[in-house]
């Protein structure tokens, strides 16, 4: 679980700290639920982004990162008067451990004005002999640096520990050694990022005719929702019997859903409506429809990402159905056998209601232009008027979370 995260210069997030690093006295870690909640233009898509662009980074490099998804280059997405460099601070927790382990990415421009990869750390705190030791499992700077093998403690005399030199500056360390048997925990936190789960679900690429085909993971952008119904079909027929039931319940008419292929191998997803005999296919359902099918279906996933972030997940949907969604994503991300930290963005007060202060943090913008972020629960009236049954989202409305 991700139980802190910090961004540094990086468009309108100059300083903004979440979890664990928002106060180190209290220490108070990101819950399983985490919404960011704010006006149009604070910087909620921003937050998003920054998910994205770190994920970009290990599955690229830092340079592509820039460019990628019309980010525009490292000059557009550096903070003004920042001193030129982005940097990231992540707190995870590896499941089944106590020990957080925190990473640390510092991104600047080398001598020829092209993004790099300026410092890397990857450390965990342990007590060793009463006393609480800091070990690096990874600290480069410019490319170069050193590496832990194996799981125990570093060895006083260095032999688990390895010179470590980066081919290409540009390219993440945890990348290329996480990848590597010898170095296990650098591969835990590489695969924790390398499998979250960011939605860019799109409607229209739903609806499209994908070449039919069993695929056991949603895509970001939805377009092999057939696909995954096909697989769910054939090796889970129980647990998607289920999903129909609970769609059938939130979904009014929905009767079935089945995949069907045609003449020229493609893949056709059905929709049975309980009024009328004939189906209807993808391409005539609504988007609210085909958004709330395919978030159930994610959340359906036998092999679920440890990380899952969507950007405001209301769009196109009943606000009634609002209600269902985040009791579904609560109840995904606190069960015992194999959660998903679920991180969302909203500007939506129907779905702030169904919220704790705790799990809801307020973007806003500063004077300088630059966002701040606060959680809700640190205001001891909100969380004592929320306790007495007064709605967050209603008190959003009413301006009650602004700054006073």
């Amino acid at each position: 679980m991700l139980e802190g995260f910090r961004v540094r210069n990086y468009r309108a997030l100059k300083d903004i700290a979440l979890g664990s690093f928002a106060n180190p006295r209290k220490a108070e870690p990101l819950t399983p639920l985490v919404a960011v909640i704010g006006k149009n233009g604070v910087g909620k898509s921003t937050i998003f982004d920054a998910f994205g662009f770190l994920g970009d980074c290990l599955s690229t490099d830092v340079e592509q990162a820039c460019d990628l998804r019309q980010r525009g280059g490292f000059q557009r997405l550096v903070s003004q008067g920042s001193g030129g460099e982005i940097g990231f601070d992540l707190a995870f927790r590896p499941p089944g451990e106590a020990r957080l382990i925190e990473y640390r990415l510092r991104i600047g421009l080398d001598k020829s004005k092209r993004p790099f990869v300026r410092s890397e750390l990857l450390r965990q705190h342990r007590v060793v002999a009463g006393a609480n030791r800091s070990f690096s499992f990874l600290q480069l700077k410019g490319g170069a640096g050193r590496a832990w093998a194996g799981n125990g403690v570093p060895k006083k005399n260095g032999a688990n520990k390895v010179d470590v030199r980066m081919r290409n500056p540009r390219q993440l360390a945890v990348a290329a050694y996480g990848a590597l048997q010898e170095h296990p925990r650098i591969g835990l936190f590489r695969d924790f990022i390398q499998n979250w789960y960011l939605s860019y679900f799109a409607p229209d690429a739903a609806r499209s005719l994908p070449l039919a085909g069993p695929q056991k993971h949603l895509n970001a952008h939805g377009d092999n929702l057939g696909n995954v119904v096909q697989f769910m079909e054939r090796e889970h027929p129980d647990a998607f019997k289920t999903i129909l039931g609970s769609i059938a319940k939130r979904i009014p008419g929905i009767r079935s859903i089945k995949t069907a292929k045609s003449p020229d191998g493609r893949l056709l997803l059905q929709f049975n409506d309980s009024g009328f005999h004939d189906p209807f296919f993808s391409q005539q359902m609504s988007d609210g429809t085909l958004k709330a099918f395919a978030y159930m279906l994610m959340l359906a996933d036998p092999e679920p990402p440890p990380f899952i972030c969507i950007e405001e997940p209301e769009n196109g949907l009943y606000h009634k159905l609002l209600e269902i969604l985040v009791k579904e994503f609560r109840e995904h991300a606190h069960r015992p056998e194999r959660p998903s930290q679920v991180f969302l963005t909203t500007h939506q007060p129907y779905l702030v209601d169904e919220l704790d202060p705790k799990e809801t943090w307020i973007l806003e913008k500063g004077a300088d232009g630059f966002s701040t972020i606060r959680r809700a629960s640190d205001d001891p009236v909100v969380s004592a008027l929320v306790k007495e049954g007064l709605p967050l989202g209603g008190l959003w409305f009413s301006d009650y979370l602004d700054k006073r």
